[in-house]
């Protein structure tokens, strides 16, 4: 019944205005934000400039190039990730929200860059990685140690399926007996999305590499704190963040098996 009703309903909503609607919508003059139509220079800060001579570039190299990207009329620079991490993924397994990676430079070398920026008209954004955190991040070090942790919960854990064929695939023995992943979930990059810790005698979800584990964002700790390290850039003077996998925050709370496709 619904989808009878969609189309005359749509009709209904696009007719009515034209015959009952007898004054036009004030026009708004406030300007349109300035992203409307920016020109976005995405940086990845590893292969861009090296200042240095290491052989990896860093923040220092792409405030050298500011007078380059001006002339290009580039109005923002997207940064990727160049906070710690262990760089499974280029750098979206991040261990630490609110620093610099020593081999890009430091804090010190991105408020240079900032400032710099901002005297050739040039925005800074950064790329925020709010799905997940690398399995070297402190919050999640402490998450698996036990159940009973600060951060116990700061992350999707789950005891897994009771199972009598302790030879099937990623079966492991736990508190209760042994056990399998609670669904049929798999990792975007292949294998299951679920990594057995045997001191916790759980399983944690990843949507990404295992070494990426999942944020709890129904843990209202949990979003306070990524809200914390977005305003500490915010407040060193960025312009915004491109925000990565920000569609995977929330999984299914019930876990029901994904419909299988061959």
């Amino acid at each position: 019944m619904r989808r009878r009703l969609a189309i005359p309903l749509l009709l209904a909503a696009l007719l009515l205005p034209a015959a009952a609607n007898t004054q036009s919508a004030p026009v708004s003059t406030a300007p349109a934000p300035w992203y409307n139509h920016a020109v976005i220079y995405e940086i990845y800060p590893r292969s861009f400039q090296d200042s240095n001579g290491d052989g990896v570039g860093d923040l220092n190299g792409i405030t050298q190039r500011l007078d380059y990207l001006q002339s290009l009329g580039v109005d923002a620079i997207w940064l990727a990730p160049m906070y710690p991490s262990p760089q499974v993924d280029f750098g979206y397994d991040i261990a630490n929200y609110t620093a610099v990676d020593p081999q890009y430079g430091t804090l010190a070398d991105f408020d240079r860059l900032l400032a710099a920026a901002r005297d050739h008209h040039i925005r800074i954004l950064l790329d925020m990685v709010l799905n997940h955190t690398s399995d070297k991040h402190p919050w999640f070090t402490d998450s698996a140690r036990s159940r009973t942790n600060p951060h116990a919960d700061w992350y999707i854990w789950n005891d897994g399926k009771p199972t009598t064929n302790q030879h099937a695939p990623n079966a492991h023995l736990g508190p209760k007996g042994w056990v399998v992943p609670p669904n049929n979930w798999s990792s975007l990059f292949q294998g299951s999305a679920w990594e057995w810790v045997p001191a916790r005698g759980q399983f944690y979800y990843h949507f990404f590499y295992k070494q990426q584990p999942d944020l709890n964002w129904r843990n209202p700790a949990v979003e306070k704190a990524m809200f914390d390290a977005m305003r500490f850039w915010l407040d060193r003077g960025v312009a915004g963040f491109r925000l990565d996998a920000i569609t995977t925050l929330f999984e299914d709370p019930t876990l029901h098996d994904e419909p299988l496709t061959g």
